[in-house]
């Protein structure tokens, strides 16, 4: 079981949790505008919301900060665990903390609003690539605030390689997973500065190149292998999984990484002139990263379903059941979902429809999300008993977070991208996506078909955000009578 003292740095970290779900509703609302736009056009309801935050702003927020929040959230995890790993807290390791998420805040708060007058357009061209839009999804930050985080990034690193130095000396049948862990880290890190090379006059398909970079190489391939190691060494720490179990899911991850994430990326690059040939590859070996933490996710669940025999695990119940559900949308939206659009023939005919779409909700929130909000459970596990109201509300956040995105994906946006692909079919790519089929009739009808799973997602993420408030006063009344 985990060691249960927290460390003044550790207890630092929690803010870095507040923040992220403070995000992740945030970008929730941000989403369902977004999606609204698509029926109304300019109006929400007939507020004409689009000449204060139009489409283009919303769209942006919305993809950003899902990473932001869910980097929140690793960022928050790292620091947390590295040092309940360890029991040892460096110098000024809590005064680390802070600047870091002060630095954070700094980046989120500040690329949001250049982004905001960027598109209001009131900022030239070049003052626009540096502080405000670069125009490239998912590095759409200003490089201005893009050199900020890189800046976090390091710090991050070496207040992780701070707490963790007096691991690299044990010698027992963890340290392969936390030498992979460490690795991972370092490569979430540095790999981050592959945005830097995508340039303001760049070539296109070779800014494209970079980007996927950052998109796949980064964030589906590093933060994959940062997922497995950290979610293993919980595991066997908690005692759900073996260790020898635990080490082989993390090796494997990296062996398919090395050998084939960088090949993987390549599926991504299809209308830059990249070869059939070289898409399959990318294709094949992209759909096999999610194997790992797919099989450990479940054997996890074996064992949690004998949680009697061990009463303690009731306060890790809803930790792991966000950790079982990663992995069922590790298999189904990142593998399943990910694999009907990689294939070369596929990327011929859907690549960009709403089947895109749907894999990328299904793959980002089912796994990275549910994964983040697992981890963060695990790290404030000190500063919630499972009551019973803390029992239903994230009982009742759980489910309708789950079931709302089933509900968004299979009743709007995978019929939708299927209308798309009988579309190109009938007449080609460009009709696909042109008006005549996304305001037709039918698929208006499926977009407001989403609303249902929209409001289950809303409920489940502002309960997550009434949990992580009540802890917040219960954390800031528990510290005053010690102070008292």
């Amino acid at each position: 079981m985990m060691d249960k003292g927290v460390l003044p740095s550790q207890k630092a970290t929690y803010k870095f949790f507040y923040t992220a779900i403070g995000l992740f509703v945030l970008q929730i609302f941000l989403g369902g505008l977004t999606a609204h736009y698509g029926v109304e056009g300019s109006d929400f309801y007939g507020l004409p919301l689009a000449e204060i935050f139009p489409y283009s702003l919303t769209r942006t927020w919305h993809t950003q900060i899902a990473i932001f929040w869910i980097a929140t959230v690793w960022l928050g995890t790292g620091l947390f665990v590295a040092t309940a790993l360890s029991r040892y807290e460096a110098p000024l390791q809590k005064l680390g903390v802070n600047i870091l998420w002060a630095a954070l805040v700094l980046v989120v708060v500040g690329s949001m609003i250049g982004e905001y007058i960027a598109i209001q357009q009131w900022l030239d061209l070049d003052s626009s690539f540096f502080f405000g839009h670069q125009g490239q999804e998912y590095v759409d930050l200003g490089r201005f605030w893009q050199i900020l985080l890189f800046i976090g990034l390091m710090l991050w690193l070496v207040l992780v390689t701070m707490a963790v130095r007096p691991i690299f000396s044990r010698r027992d049948e963890q340290r392969p997973i936390f030498l992979l862990l460490y690795v991972s880290i370092l490569c979430i890190g540095f790999f981050y500065a592959a945005a830097f090379m995508v340039g303001k006059h760049q070539n296109l398909a070779i800014n494209e190149y970079w980007r996927w970079w950052v998109v796949h190489l980064w964030v589906e391939g590093f933060f994959e292998t940062f997922a497995t190691a950290i979610l293993s060494l919980i595991f066997v720490r908690l005692g759900l999984v073996r260790a020898k179990t635990a080490s082989f899911a993390v090796l494997s991850t990296t062996a398919i990484f090395l050998t084939g994430g960088i090949l993987g990326t390549l599926h991504h690059l299809y209308f830059v002139g990249t070869p059939t040939s070289v898409i399959a590859w990318g294709a094949s070996f992209s759909a096999l990263e999610v194997v790992p933490l797919t099989l450990i996710g479940f054997e996890a669940y074996e064992t949690y379903s004998m949680r009697n025999r061990a009463p303690w695990m009731a306060r890790y119940k809803w930790a792991i059941m966000f950790f079982v559900a990663s992995a069922f949308w590790n298999l189904v939206g990142a593998g399943i979902l990910g694999f009907l659009i990689n294939p070369p023939i596929s990327l011929y005919y859907i690549q960009g429809l709403n089947t895109t779409a749907t894999h990328a909700h299904g793959a980002f929130m089912g796994v990275y999300g549910m994964l983040g909000i697992g981890l963060m459970l695990i790290c404030l596990r000190h500063h919630f008993d499972l009551d019973h109201f803390t029992d239903k509300l994230l009982k009742f956040s759980f489910w309708s977070l789950n079931i709302g995105l089933a509900a968004m994906l299979f009743m709007s946006l995978l019929p939708i991208g299927l209308i798309q692909f009988r579309a190109v079919l009938e007449k080609g790519y460009w009709y696909a996506r042109s008006t005549e089929v996304i305001r037709s009739t039918e698929v208006v009808h499926l977009v407001w078909a989403r609303m249902a799973g929209d409001l289950l997602f809303i409920a489940g993420g502002c309960m997550l955000g009434l949990f992580v408030l009540r802890l917040m006063l219960k954390s800031s009344k528990h510290d005053h009578l010690v102070e008292s």
